[in-house]
């Protein structure tokens, strides 16, 4: 306690200067703080969105009688999100339904009443065409416990038992232990924790490590005169981390209370596809004990660890003395960690990918960080080896004073460039997390199919849905009909479905055809499906027509389609909207103002995640009560992954703003301790342009090394996590390029950060005790 009473003293009686650079390592420590709580609660967050959804799912039996509340739930697209309407009919047991209420409303709706969630009646209001979807008045609102997120689409609608009397089931209460649909899978969301672990942990530990060692020169003399006067070396390293501890303890505080504030503006604003309650946010006992804990004891390390010279050798410090090599236990951890990823990449080019599972899932994260934290910490002596074979075999004024400064200092070269460094490692990284949940989550297709009910679609409507954004084909697919009454009891008519399409559509539409001729019909054959095979060419089908286009009230018109020996060979997409099509009809068969009775109107376009919302969201601008088929794909899980690439652009915000914020504050602190250098060396006659020439040298030439082995090793640690992961792309060269001129916008930030430190004015006090 005496020698933290004493770091105390220390503190606040050293000077203007001392205050201002402990208050820098507070308001450091507390950005550091502020990102540490937001990743850590991110997993609560999205907890309690699966509780909300668990609380409110019905559970319903199959056995029903009179005094049962039926119950049918549906979850359609509106636009890229999903929209659930629950039916409910209370049945005599329960006729006001307030004994089997979900969460949010006190009682279930009567017949007519709805219960909508409050984007919902924002949608009543503003898109009066939702109505159809949602027969009944508006009797409420539902309340943030019944829903999983504000913006949740969610309607209770009340109707009659004999409504519901085909598929109801029989209500017996709400609520289960786990989501049906949850905002993420279990298993990715071990895979996004390690992500920002690496993206936000890695560089903010780094960041923080900073932050404590501000001004550790002239902390390390001070120090060393300490030792001098009597102090024992442990209690000079103890004085060292009081100090530490006090900034980060103070920091901290502040980090909360800044989350406090975040938290409230990001609930308000939302985040893309990612919204959530301020409660949700709320920060948990084990968030509150690890940031007020761990970066205090993080302060508490680096503190004695930054004393140590200073506590062994004072007179080596306060006479200068030259620097020891660094250490290389950092080039071990580099090598052990790059031992395992190369394995496993050497394992993929002999053919033998290793799998994720048993031992694998502990080496491959293990590699991974030990990668990177090797990476920082080899930085000294790669800055030491480099400045010292550069300056000893060059004639630059330049090099050598900028080399012979890094050679006498590494650790403070790894200080300024180690954010930006894990930036660039970890940026690679996470392009790999990326690419594997694309791989998972997304169609094999690169073609996303969409079918909607012609019925209710005007001619008008289907011409505005072929020219939404993100279209890129589009056709109709109609059924043949057959009158019953005129065939024999045990007959089966003969049964196809059309594609009225042009050549033109139908390539754009499929992986490849050939033999198609426009203006004619033609048999459709794929030798991956036996769809149509039992049908004999000859074979006539009927397809009835309406008159208006829009699927509508039947005029008894009908067009009569011949199934052609000509056929076309084609190649479906796998899946595909038009793989059950027999034939392909041209548009000019079907009359003038006619469409099919009884069709689908299909549209195709890429199966990107973001082009797939964007069409998503064009056709509910067209017709928002559309009956829309995602062929293949869950608009659950087009949502998840959504929510993923949002907390992953989230990780890379927060670790390129802990990354710049760690650059930033050890640059200017490397400048202000070395202003004494530099004036001396203007003293003696050093131009202002030579001097800043020095400062960039000094910071570009490691941070380039250390910026080429990041690309190395994050590729290499990319690919051992793709190789394990199953991932059909396995070495990402296209992502390359992208690290490469990120790289190099690095450096850019780097010598821009530079240049002022070098300033105009000559202050011989700076060296007036030397």
């Amino acid at each position: 306690m005496r020698d933290f009473l004493l770091g105390l003293r220390l503190l606040l009686g050293a000077g203007r200067s001392n205050r201002i650079r402990f208050l820098l390592m507070a308001a450091g420590s507390s950005v550091g703080v502020c990102c540490l709580a937001l990743v850590l609660t991110i997993p609560s967050i999205l907890d309690a969105h699966d509780g909300r959804a668990a609380a409110r799912e019905p559970r319903t039996a199959s056995a029903r009688s009179a005094e049962a509340t039926l119950i049918v739930q549906r979850s359609d697209p509106y636009g890229s999100r999903p929209f659930t309407r629950v039916f409910v009919a209370p049945g005599q047991g329960d006729p006001r339904g307030r004994d089997t209420a979900p969460p949010g409303i006190d009682r279930l709706p009567g017949p007519g009443e709805l219960f909508v969630s409050p984007r919902v009646h924002d949608l009543l209001r503003d898109e009066p065409d939702v109505k159809a979807l949602l027969p009944g008045n508006e009797a409420g609102v539902i309340r943030p416990a019944g829903l999983a997120h504000p913006d949740e689409l969610l309607a209770y609608v009340g109707t009659t038992p004999d409504a519901l009397a085909g598929e109801g089931r029989a209500l017996k209460g709400f609520g289960y232990d786990y989501a049906p649909f949850p905002a993420v899978e279990p298993g990715t969301l071990t895979i996004l924790r390690f992500a920002l672990g690496t993206l936000v942990l890695l560089p903010l530990a780094l960041f923080l490590s900073v932050c404590a060692r501000l001004s550790a020169a002239t902390r390390t003399r001070r120090l060393a005169s300490l030792r001098l006067l009597g102090l024992s070396a442990r209690s000079t390293q103890r004085v060292n981390a009081a100090e530490n501890v006090a900034a980060a303890l103070l920091g901290a505080l502040l980090g909360l209370g800044e989350y406090e504030v975040l938290n409230q503006v990001m609930t308000r604003t939302g985040l893309p596809s990612l919204r959530w309650y301020p409660e949700d946010g709320d920060l948990s006992a084990a968030t509150v004990a690890v940031c007020l804990l761990g970066c205090p004891a993080l302060a508490w390390f680096a503190g004695r660890a930054g004393a140590r010279v200073a506590a062994t050798t004072p007179l080596a410090v306060r006479r200068v003395a030259a620097p020891a090599r660094p250490a290389a236990r950092g080039g071990l951890l580099l090598l052990c960690g790059l031992g395992i990823v190369v394995g496993y990449c050497g394992l993929a080019l002999a053919g033998r990918p290793a799998s994720s599972t048993g031992p694998n899932a502990f080496l491959v994260p293990a590699g991974v960080l030990l990668t990177g934290l090797g990476l920082v910490l080899s930085l000294p002596l790669v800055s030491y080896a480099l400045a010292r074979r550069v300056a000893d075999r060059t004639g630059s004024l330049t090099l050598n004073l900028a080399m012979r400064r890094n050679e006498v200092e590494p650790g403070s070269t790894m200080r300024v460039v180690s954010g930006l460094v894990v930036l660039v490692f970890a940026a690679s990284l996470a392009q790999g997390v990326l690419i594997q949940l694309e791989q998972v989550t997304r169609p094999s297709s690169p073609v996303q199919d969409y079918s909607l009910a012609l019925r209710g679609l005007t001619p008008q409507q289907q011409h505005d849905l072929s020219r939404v954004p993100g279209v890129r084909a589009h056709a109709l697919l109609m059924d043949s009909w057959a009158d019953l009454d005129t065939l024999p009891d045990d007959a089966v008519p003969d049964q196809a479905t059309a594609l009225v399409a042009t050549c033109g559509q139908l390539a754009a539409l499929v992986r490849h055809s050939e033999g198609c001729v426009d203006g004619r019909p033609m048999r459709l054959t794929d030798p991956n499906s036996s769809v149509g095979s039992d049908l004999a060419p000859g074979t006539r089908f009927t397809f009835r027509m309406d008159g208006d286009g829009d699927g509508g009230k039947g005029t008894g018109r009908t067009v009569d389609v011949v199934l052609p020996a000509e056929q076309v060979v084609y190649s479906a997409h796998t899946p595909s909207a038009v793989g059950n099509a027999a034939l392909i009809v041209p548009p000019s068969a079907l009359p003038a103002g006619a469409g099919p009775e009884a069709g689908l109107l299909v549209l195709a376009g890429s199966s990107e995640p973001a082009q797939v919302r964007q069409v998503l969201d064009g056709i509910a601008a067209v017709n928002p009560i559309a009956e829309i088929e995602l062929v293949g794909v869950n608009i659950q899980g087009l949502q998840q992954i959504a929510v993923i690439e949002t907390l992953l652009a989230l990780g890379m915000i927060m670790g390129l703003v802990i990354g710049v914020g760690a650059f930033l504050v050890s640059v200017t602190d490397r400048a202000v301790e070395r202003r004494a250098h530099v004036t001396a060396v203007t003293l003696m006659g050093a131009r202002p342009r030579t001097l800043r020439a020095v400062q960039v040298v000094q910071v570009v030439l490691p941070l380039a090394v250390g910026l080429a082995l990041a690309l190395v090793c994050g590729r290499l640690a990319e690919s051992s996590y793709l190789v394990t992961g199953g991932s059909e792309i396995q070495w990402d060269t296209a992502g390359l390029p992208v690290l490469a001129a990120a790289s190099v916008g690095v450096v850019a930030v780097a010598v821009l950060g530079t240049l002022p430190l070098v300033g105009r004015r000559i202050d011989p006090e700076l060296i007036r005790r030397d």
